[in-house]
């Protein structure tokens, strides 16, 4: 599924359309240098398709690219984080 993924810094999401729907993983940020992501979430008629690891992926990747360190509060990242190695670096100690 091919996903247009959009970051909203002034709402502190990235969100992809899909139909009418909207997926949408939501952050906080509790310092200049943390992202804490807090929520996912992803239409039912979208589940199961990858979509979730994809906006998770993309938050992710702004964080690396800017120098964050990232909380997971949402469980679903968590659970992303800890299967993917290569994103554990992120993590905040």
């Amino acid at each position: 599924m091919e996903l247009n993924i959009k970051h909203d810094k002034e709402y502190q999401q990235f969100t992809a359309n899909i139909g009418d729907e909207e997926a949408e993983l939501a952050y906080a940020t509790p310092s200049d240098e943390v992202m804490d992501f807090t929520h996912t979430f992803v239409p039912e008629s979208a589940r199961g398709k990858g979509v979730a690891n994809k906006l998770i992926e993309e938050g992710l990747c702004y964080a690396e690219e800017n120098g964050k360190k990232v909380v997971a509060t949402c469980p679903v990242v968590k659970k992303f984080i800890d299967r993917n190695e290569n994103y554990q670096k992120l993590l905040r100690d």
